[in-house]
């Protein structure tokens, strides 16, 4: 069965089984980069709306590319404080949402409040939308409680201090650790030279309290990574919910090796031709 064939409940429910979904972020604003993607075998792909330029509009028309392709799609808002951005992305049809910067088990209900139809949370009901399209109000509405996707971030020190509460908050499906911003609010890129810091014991022992702690409550374990290096690793460690980057990573180190290719290619042939400096040296 394909993830577009699947609810939002069997899609949890595969990832809480130990069935591994890849996905990537998506911060170009681009609905034709994000269609492209999502034929690409990506089980899912987020609209990053925290770091990306992109409005309601475009998210809107970047939905509709990701369904076309038959991946979950996901939406990046601004915070637990978000209730309009996590309103829109959820009415837009995305199928869950990730919260950024959570530290306290309160930040993580006010979250998931904003993503779930009352009497569980507080979102609003309107009619006609995208949401409502294949189901009907009925349809959705009755069962989109189980089928939402509400995904929280895992990045600060603050949120490692507090997982035993945040872990145990109804509703929480996924813990997605950020591994960049936790090793810089814990001061490990001052204490540590890159990129030694991602593989240092402070950190180690927060993911360690992250494990057990998702562990404990059946929450499924979230990463973000830049390409495939470590995915084996954290495949090993019970994460099943795994991002290996970016579309605008993806273009900058393809495009990269085509460049290296060149300076190669031209070398092996007498010419001289230096790549200009890229974002990644």
């Amino acid at each position: 069965m394909s993830n577009s064939a699947l609810t939002g409940a069997e899609f949890k429910k595969q990832l809480r089984e130990g069935t591994p979904k890849m996905g990537l972020f998506i911060n170009s604003h681009s609905p034709t980069v994000t269609e492209q993607l999502a034929h690409n075998g990506y089980d899912w792909l987020l609209v990053d709306t925290q770091h990306g330029p992109m409005g309601n509009e475009l998210l809107s028309a970047m939905l509709c590319a990701i369904t076309s392709g038959g991946a979950k799609s996901m939406v990046r808002v601004a915070g637990y404080h978000d209730r309009g951005g996590i309103q829109q992305a959820l009415d837009l049809g995305a199928d869950g949402v990730l919260v950024p910067y959570i530290n306290t088990a309160e930040e993580a209900r006010q979250a998931v409040s904003c993503a779930r139809y009352p009497t569980e949370g507080t979102r609003s009901v309107y009619f006609p939308q995208r949401s409502t399209n294949k189901a009907g109000l009925l349809g959705y509405v009755g069962n989109a409680n189980k089928n939402i996707v509400v995904a929280l971030q895992v990045e600060t020190a603050a949120c490692i201090k507090n997982m035993a509460e945040i872990a145990a908050v109804p509703g929480v499906d996924i813990l997605f650790l950020g591994q960049n911003d936790l090793c810089m609010s814990m001061g490990l890129y001052e204490k540590y030279e890159f990129p030694h810091m991602y593989t240092s014991p402070e950190l180690q022992e927060a993911t360690e309290t992250l494990i057990r702690e998702a562990r404990k409550n059946n929450v499924i374990l979230g990463l973000f990574l830049f390409g495939t290096a470590r995915v084996g690793e954290f495949l090993e460690k019970g994460f099943t919910f795994i991002s290996i980057g970016n579309d605008l990573h993806h273009v900058l180190t393809q495009a990269g090796a085509y460049v290296q290719e060149m300076e190669k290619i031209a070398a092996n042939n007498g010419k001289s031709w230096t790549r200009r400096p890229t974002s990644l040296m």
